[in-house]
């Protein structure tokens, strides 16, 4: 049976300080977020309600590939909801051992209340998610195979994010990241994407270089040269990369996926009268990819 309380702008004063209120009592938290993908069969989304004195979950669930959610209606104690200073959305291992939050934060909001609802806005720049939005991202990057020596006949077969007018210098601007995400350098060439290696800091190298030769020592920046070991659909060494989208992505860290994760701050598409050796600028496309939504509760309480 449902029955209607007190109006937010009573109520709004009373959710730190009323301790009458009953744990027999519910009320609905609605999600509606855009912009998350599908994690596949390892990893879920949870949602969490902070409070000065604890965390709670706020419920559990999946994003198919078309981006809708599994649930956006979550049944939540009424107690537990108006103590709730601000909402997490985290990503969570399927088996998770562990009853708290990972840190593997993505959205987050703080709740506001008016006379109809209490709602947050999500979005990756609250200080408990991400702390920026990646507006301010840029990126360069060469084509080049730097990798098999000498070598003049593959040059357009690989990308490297360097400034050669710069020493050479890095290529790209990035905001820092926690320990629970990585960057990542992409080609995705014929609609297959090839991963050039994850990476925390701009101007050190990656963490692979499986597809680049041995023949002369890579640059001490993120970046690959495609002359070996092709995935499956794909041969190496390339003729070029005319036609690739070249892609800068933000990973959760563990990290199961062989494809971008949905926040993807920079990319480039490459075309046929792009130099080699000169620097490509990259477009900012975080305000496209970045997720976003709300989270809310009305006054109305559930027996």
């Amino acid at each position: 049976m449902k029955k209607l309380i007190l109006p937010y702008l009573l109520i709004a004063s009373l959710f730190c300080c009323d301790d009458t209120t009953t744990h027999d009592s519910y009320s609905y938290l609605e999600l509606d977020i855009d912009g998350l993908e599908n994690l596949g069969d390892d990893y879920l989304y949870e949602g969490w309600l902070v409070s000065d004195s604890e965390t709670t979950s706020a419920g559990v669930f999946s994003v198919n590939d078309s981006g809708e959610l599994s649930e956006t209606r979550f049944k939540i104690d009424f107690h537990t909801l108006s103590r709730a200073t601000s909402y997490v959305l985290t990503i969570e291992p399927v088996a998770d051992l562990d009853s708290g939050p990972s840190n593997v934060h993505i959205l987050a909001g703080d709740f506001l209340a008016s006379a109809a609802e209490v709602k947050a806005d999500l979005k990756i720049d609250h200080s408990a998610a991400f702390g920026n939005n990646f507006s301010t991202a840029s990126g360069k990057f060469i084509l080049a195979t730097p990798t098999d020596g000498a070598a003049t006949t593959n040059e357009s077969s690989g990308i490297w994010w360097l400034d050669p007018s710069a020493g050479p210098g890095p290529g790209l601007v990035l905001p820092e990241l926690n320990s629970a995400w990585r960057y990542e350098g992409w080609a995705v060439i014929n609609n297959i994407p090839v991963s050039t290696g994850k990476f925390t800091s701009v101007d050190e190298a990656d963490a692979s270089a499986v597809f680049s030769a041995t023949d002369a020592a890579a640059p001490s920046f993120p970046g690959e040269d495609f002359l070996k070991m092709a995935p499956d659909g794909l041969s190496f060494p390339l003729a070029d990369l005319v036609d690739a989208s070249i892609v800068i992505s933000v990973e959760p860290y563990p990290d199961n996926s062989p494809s971008p994760f949905l926040l993807k701050p920079l990319m480039y598409n490459v075309v046929a009268t792009d130099a080699v050796r000169s620097p490509l600028t990259m477009l900012n496309t975080s305000a496209f990819s970045n997720p976003f939504g709300t989270v809310r509760f009305g006054p109305e309480r559930i027996d």
